[in-house]
């Protein structure tokens, strides 16, 4: 939805502003969003410790992706973070006739989530923006043309915005 994993990752909380919805309350939340992303390994475990710094390492992608979009210095100690799972082993690739296949641990699938948001956040061509609608926080890449986007997704954001509007002006001629 956001249009890279790393986005993808931050995104698990919505309404960080007003009143926070997380996604990934327990590790269990963690396997199955992992097995639900086409890139990623589709059996990993999570263990407590492993599920702490995924949060980790969520907070600090977001904190990243936020000072791209608000055009400010990235934080130290998230870059620090970001950079660290990096470091780790990626998950192994294997190509058959029935498709390509990704398997490793859940550190291999944070290490890919990482560098798919340092290369994000490191393009300089990458357009990243904060959902339009307001009670929405997600940070996406806009590949649109003419990078006109407005929200992260119209199935959720969209479509409630322009409903709201609809009813809005109905009311207004009411």
């Amino acid at each position: 939805m956001s249009g890279n994993p790393a986005l993808d990752l931050a995104g698990t909380v919505g309404s960080r502003r007003d009143e926070p919805i997380d996604a990934l309350v327990a590790p269990a939340d963690l396997e199955r969003w992992v097995a639900e992303c086409a890139e990623l390994p589709d059996q990993v475990t999570a263990d407590f410790a492993t599920f702490e710094f995924t949060l980790a390492l969520r907070e600090a992608l977001y904190r990243l992706a936020l000072d791209r979009v608000l055009d400010r210095p990235f934080d130290p100690g998230s870059l620090e973070i970001v950079n660290g799972a990096a470091a780790a082993p990626l998950p192994a690739i294997k190509l058959s006739d029935a498709g390509l296949r990704t398997s490793g641990d859940l550190r291999a699938v944070l290490a890919q989530i990482a560098r798919s948001g340092i290369a994000v956040l490191g393009d300089p061509h990458a357009c990243l923006k904060e959902c339009g609608r307001n009670d929405c926080t997600r940070i996406y890449l806009d590949r649109s043309r003419g990078a006109r986007r407005t929200w992260c997704g119209m199935d959720e954001c969209g479509n409630r915005v322009k409903a709201a509007a609809y009813r809005a002006r109905r009311r207004a001629k009411a």
